[in-house]
């Protein structure tokens, strides 16, 4: 199994809230392990939560209950550790403008204590397709070129965990996708990732767990393929020998849609019912005189699962 791949858990965020002088509940009560070696994607939609949930377990937002332990080392009494354990490509491009790419980096591998290790450093930039731009000033990188800069910087001390605050945000389809691999990469080489995105179909894509958070609150973590089976929702897309102007009144029953130009049908099921109704619909359409061409049927999208996750905590 998948699962027994991972070792114990890296974090472990036990019982976390955050509420700010304002009064604003940033995160209420709150309770997530998260795997060495897994890479975990947190949804949710704008001020869910998930940069507090980031900032806090990273040492960077003082919390106000609960605990956070990165690596065994706690977030609060063992800071200095535990920060260690961590790389952040936050979602704000913050970079030394006037300096060159690699001294940037080179300068936040020393600021972690570590080393010397230009060839590690080297390797960083190669695999971000950084290495031709390392003498150039970051105020002349393009902004994709910027975010690359940032994912050097995290990795720059080697830590065991990197969180990845929208890391492709204003990143065009091609770079994402290569961004993608690299982070693809540093799980093979053992590191968890921590994704927060807006793309669905980048956590899709890429995660092993989804965690949906809305409002302060975790409404689940759980693997992403079971996660979209356990909603169980498939498509089932009927195209039509000839078009309709409308659903036959006699069709009402199986809430239809009909797509443009009256050229199929949409008929939405769940699987794990013990009856689907698509025989019954197919015997129904034909004594209607409907003619079915071709059959074609989809699970739910990730998005599908996760808005309506959303949606029944408005």
């Amino acid at each position: 199994m998948r699962k027994a791949a991972f070792m114990s858990p890296i974090i472990s965020i036990k019982n976390l809230t955050k509420t700010y002088d304002s009064g604003h509940n940033a995160l209420s009560d709150v309770s997530l392990d998260i795997n060495a070696g897994e890479i975990i994607a947190l949804l949710g939609p704008n001020g869910a939560g998930k940069t507090t949930l980031i900032g806090a377990t990273c040492g960077l937002v003082r919390i106000s209950s609960g605990s956070i332990t990165v690596g065994g080392f706690d977030v609060e009494r063992q800071s200095r550790q535990a920060r260690q354990m961590i790389g952040l490509v936050p979602q704000e491009i913050a970079l030394e403008m006037w300096t060159t790419v690699f001294d940037t980096v080179r300068f936040t591998r020393g600021l972690f204590g570590r080393a010397p290790d230009d060839a590690y450093l080297e390797k960083i930039l190669r695999s971000l397709s950084l290495w031709d731009k390392k003498d150039t000033k970051c105020m002349e990188l393009s902004g994709g070129m910027k975010r690359r800069v940032l994912i050097a910087k995290a990795l720059s001390h080697q830590p065991k965990v990197l969180f990845l605050d929208e890391p492709t945000a204003g990143v065009d389809v091609g770079l994402r996708r290569e961004m993608w691999d690299v982070v693809r990469d540093l799980k093979a080489e053992g590191v968890t990732v921590i994704l927060t995105t807006h793309y669905i179909e980048e956590a899709e894509e890429m995660a092993d767990r989804i965690g949906v958070i809305a409002k302060g609150r975790i409404l689940l973590v759980q693997d992403k393929v079971e996660l979209m089976s356990s909603f169980g929702r498939k498509v089932l897309t009927l195209q039509l020998q000839d078009p309709l102007e409308q659903v036959p009144a006699a069709l009402a029953d199986y809430d239809l849609e009909l797509g443009a130009g009256g050229h199929s049908l949409r008929y939405s099921y769940d699987t794990r019912a013990e009856r689907t109704g698509i025989t019954r619909l197919i015997s129904d359409l034909a004594q209607a005189g409907i003619s079915v061409r071709d059959l074609e049927s989809k699970a739910s999208s990730l998005e599908e699962v996760f808005l309506e996750l959303v949606e029944e905590t408005a």
